[in-house]
């Protein structure tokens, strides 16, 4: 995994510096377009069990936690303008490049997942704690359209919690099992194929 982790620095930081304008622009327009800070931090359980703190481009309007932690379509009425747009190119998670380069996260694998709902984890299910998360994965790219799912649930919360998760861990084990640096570099060009396929 040393190639895995050289190629997390190398490619965080290159892509820290070529999206730097980039950034700024999302910032500004960010603060333009509602109020309330340009990043939203938001505690996940990484690697080892441990929590750290995610950095993303803020999308929803201030205090959106205290109605859900549940995005419920790309309609949600909590999303900002310029944050569905963010959220539809996958941009607001551009921030995790400095997850990426702290060591926190990696480029690829399992998403890393709210401590309230990693409660809901079996003793077997913690296997997946042995790597660090990623912005991109198995079980990220077979649920790119999460929210909508969730929308459509009668009871979103509980289709969450004993479908989607269960379901999730499955693929995120099998990452673990296939988990390689070649194999993670088709799950990036895939997850950029599907990107931009948008």
């Amino acid at each position: 995994m040393i190639a895995k982790r050289c190629f997390d620095i190398s490619f965080s930081i290159i892509g820290l510096i070529l999206l730097a304008p980039l950034l700024i622009l999302i910032s500004i327009l960010i603060k333009i377009d509602s109020k309330g800070p340009i990043l939203f931090i938001q505690g996940r359980v990484g690697k080892n069990n441990k929590d750290f703190n995610i950095y993303k481009f803020r999308t929803m309007q201030i205090q959106s936690e205290t109605k859900g932690l549940l995005t419920l379509g790309n309609n949600d009425s909590r999303i900002t303008k310029i944050g569905y747009f963010l959220r539809r190119y996958k941009i607001d998670e551009f921030p995790q490049l400095l997850n990426i380069l702290k060591g926190d996260m990696s480029f690829v694998g399992p998403r890393p997942e709210l401590r309230y709902y990693v409660n809901f984890y079996s003793e077997d299910d913690m296997k997946i704690f042995v790597v660090r998360p990623g912005i991109t994965g198995l079980a990220s790219l077979k649920y790119r359209n999460e929210v909508e799912l969730l929308k459509a649930a009668e009871n979103p919360e509980e289709f969450f919690i004993k479908t989607i998760i269960p379901d999730k861990l499955k693929y995120n084990k099998e990452y673990i099992k296939r988990r390689s640096f070649f194999f993670d570099l088709k799950l990036i060009f895939i997850t950029i194929a599907k990107v931009v396929a948008k």
